[in-house]
C-alpha cells in the first residue's frame, strides 16, 4: 500500500482526495491545507475519514521537517498547494514528491496559468503530473494530457474542465508509479527554455483600448468570473466586463481606441486599436452612452 502526504487545496484536490482514500492500493497518512486559506471542506473529508490534518506557515521549516519524516510516507503529492517544496523536503519519502499542475509543461510554468493560455490566444491547454525539483515547475513529466480550448471558453469553462480533470489524471499517475511504469521525461528534452508566467496582481485586469480587438477579448475570456473579470472606467465610474464578441471581416481603421460607437439595449460597440469590440456582457452603475470614451 502506497502511503501519501497529501499537500492540497481547492476543488480539483477535493476530487484527487475521494479517488485517493477510496483506492485500496492507497492509504493517505495525512493531509496539509493552505495555511493562508483553510480548505474547511478538505479538513472535514480528512476528518470523517479519520486523516491527521495539517497546517503549517512554512513546510519547510525544522520542526515541520522531522513532523515530516515521522510519517514515514512513500510519497508527498501536491495540488494547488501554495507553498515550494525545498530539497530537505521533497526529498524525504522514498518516491519523491510530484505535483499536479494546469499547464502544458515545459511552456506553461508559474502562476494563474489558465488565465495566461486564454491571453495568449492558446487552442489547447495542458494539465501536468511531475516530480517536484528545485526549480518552479521544472521536474521531470509522468503524464500530460492536453485539451482543446474554443471559442466559447473562458477562464469559468477552463476552471471547470481543469477540475473535472485534474483529480483524475493525478490518479492515474500515482497508479502508474504503484505499478512501477511511471515514466520520467525531462522537461529539457521537450524545450530547453521553456516559459514561465508571473502571478497576476491588481492592476493586471485594466483594458487597454489601443491593442487589438482580438487581445482585448482575449483578456476579457481570462478575467470573467470567477476572476475578477477585465475592467474599464468612464468618469471614475468602474465599468466591469464579462463577456465580448469579435466581429468578422471589419478593416482595421485609425479612430479613438475606448471610444463607445454605438449603443443597443445594453450591447455596446467599442472601437479598439484596429477595429471595434462588441460588448455583451458588463456591470456599471454610471450611464454608459454612445459618445463617450472610456478609459
Amino acid at each position: 500500500m502506497l502511503k501519501i502526504g497529501y499537500f492540497a487545496d481547492g476543488p480539483w484536490a477535493h476530487g484527487a482526495f475521494k479517488l485517493l482514500v477510496n483506492d485500496p492500493r492507497c492509504k493517505i497518512q495525512f493531509v496539509c491545507i493552505r495555511f493562508s486559506t483553510r480548505d474547511s471542506v478538505l479538513i472535514e473529508l480528512a476528518e470523517h475519514h479519520n486523516i491527521e490534518v495539517f497546517c503549517v506557515e512554512n513546510i519547510n521549516s525544522e520542526n515541520f521537517e522531522e513532523t515530516l519524516k515521522r510519517s514515514k510516507c512513500d510519497l508527498f503529492v501536491s495540488m494547488s498547494f501554495d507553498q515550494i517544496f525545498r530539497p530537505h523536503i521533497f526529498t524525504i519519502p522514498p518516491l519523491g514528491t510530484i505535483n499536479c499542475h494546469a499547464g502544458k509543461l515545459p511552456y506553461y510554468r508559474g502562476r494563474n496559468i489558465l488565465n495566461w493560455a486564454l491571453i495568449n490566444d492558446e487552442k489547447e491547454f495542458g494539465i501536468t503530473v511531475h516530480y517536484v525539483d528545485s526549480g518552479i515547475d521544472t521536474g521531470d513529466i509522468i503524464l500530460q494530457k492536453v485539451f482543446p480550448i474554443s471559442e466559447d471558453d473562458d477562464y469559468g469553462t477552463l476552471l471547470t474542465k481543469a477540475y473535472m480533470h485534474c483529480p483524475m489524471i493525478l490518479h492515474e499517475a500515482i497508479n502508474q508509479i504503484i505499478d512501477g511504469k511511471s515514466l520520467k521525461i525531462s522537461q529539457d528534452s521537450i524545450d530547453i527554455h521553456g516559459t514561465i508566467f508571473p502571478r497576476r496582481i491588481i492592476g493586471d485586469e485594466l483594458i487597454n483600448w489601443s491593442d487589438t480587438s482580438r487581445n482585448i477579448h482575449n483578456l476579457i475570456r481570462a478575467l470573467a468570473k470567477p476572476g475578477p473579470q477585465a475592467q474599464t472606467s468612464f468618469k471614475n465610474h468602474c465599468i466591469k466586463i464579462q463577456k465580448s464578441s469579435l466581429i468578422a471581416d471589419v478593416k482595421p481603421y485609425k479612430a479613438i481606441p475606448g471610444a463607445v460607437l454605438t449603443r443597443s439595449g445594453k450591447i455596446l460597440l467599442v472601437k479598439t486599436g484596429d477595429t471595434y469590440l462588441k460588448i455583451l456582457e458588463w456591470e456599471c452603475d454610471a450611464n454608459i452612452k454612445a459618445g463617450i470614451r472610456l478609459s
